[in-house]
């Protein structure tokens, strides 16, 4: 074993990613067509960034409880959530789009008139259903369902010593889970939660195939408007290279932070 194997590499790579990145940036703003891409496609930010949080939010929070579901006692509930886990996780994302889309959202519509009908509500109509939550539900039942594996290893890490303990202290179900077993399961939890996280900044630009407005829609229009895709899909890049790699510093700081805290 290396004396210094324990030492984390320079990380010459990020030097050269800022420097690639200083350049581009430098162009962006000292180049008029540049800066003109960039002012359009950063009003599409807001909608990645919302789409992102929105959808992964929802999704780890469905992710979580069938995480907890398939841990059950009962088998029928047991069953019911491995047969969406694995449904889910075996249709590709952009069918799940295009299917919660126009084949779900239409539906959820005609069972919401007929159950208002009966009430004289005025019925809601397709178009009424937006598109982006249309997107943003879409995300949330795929994500879950990878979620879910992830916080069942997470959870099914934790000692049964552990879990012993708290029960002969007199800790019920829900006090043990919420005091004993997730705080220590979160620490497994959270590198792969937050490579997740930064996959759905990746996979969030799939909602452009509904013609939502944000980043990567709004460089196709741009593009199709200006014929100039170098220069657009450059900063469409560089846009989710910023976000993404930002929160893969982040989140690495954040374990490190945790293991320090733990070591002590």
């Amino acid at each position: 074993m290396r004396p210094d194997q324990d030492k984390p590499d320079f990380p010459y790579w990020l030097l050269i990613l800022i420097g690639i990145g200083s350049y581009l940036f430098w162009h962006v703003l000292s180049d008029d067509l540049y800066s003109q891409v960039l002012a359009t496609l950063s009003k599409g930010i807001w909608t990645t960034v919302m789409v992102t949080v929105v959808a992964f939010s929802m999704a780890a929070s469905l992710g979580l409880l069938l995480a907890v579901a398939a841990g059950s006692r009962f088998i029928v509930i047991r069953q019911v959530t491995r047969f969406y886990i694995e449904v889910v996780r075996g249709v590709p994302i952009i069918v799940l789009l295009l299917y919660v889309a126009f084949v779900l959202a239409p539906g959820l519509v005609d069972l919401w008139n007929w159950l208002t009908g009966l009430l004289g509500v005025e019925p809601l109509r397709n178009r009424d259903f937006s598109l982006l939550w249309r997107a943003v539900i879409a995300l949330t039942i795929a994500y879950s369902a990878f979620l879910a594996e992830v916080f069942r290893a997470g959870l099914a890490s934790v000692d049964k010593g552990q879990i012993e303990a708290a029960e002969a202290l007199g800790l019920s179900r829900w006090h043990t889970f919420r005091l004993v077993v997730f705080p220590q399961g979160f620490r497994v939890i959270l590198p792969p939660l937050g490579n997740d996280f930064v996959a759905m900044v990746k996979d969030s630009s799939l909602v452009s195939v509904l013609g939502v407005t944000d980043i990567t829609q709004l460089g196709k229009v741009t593009a199709a408007g200006n014929f100039r895709y170098f220069e657009t899909y450059n900063v469409v890049a560089l846009i989710y290279l910023t976000m993404t790699i930002g929160l893969s510093l982040a989140l690495r700081r954040l374990e490190q932070r945790l293991r320090q805290g733990q070591e002590r």
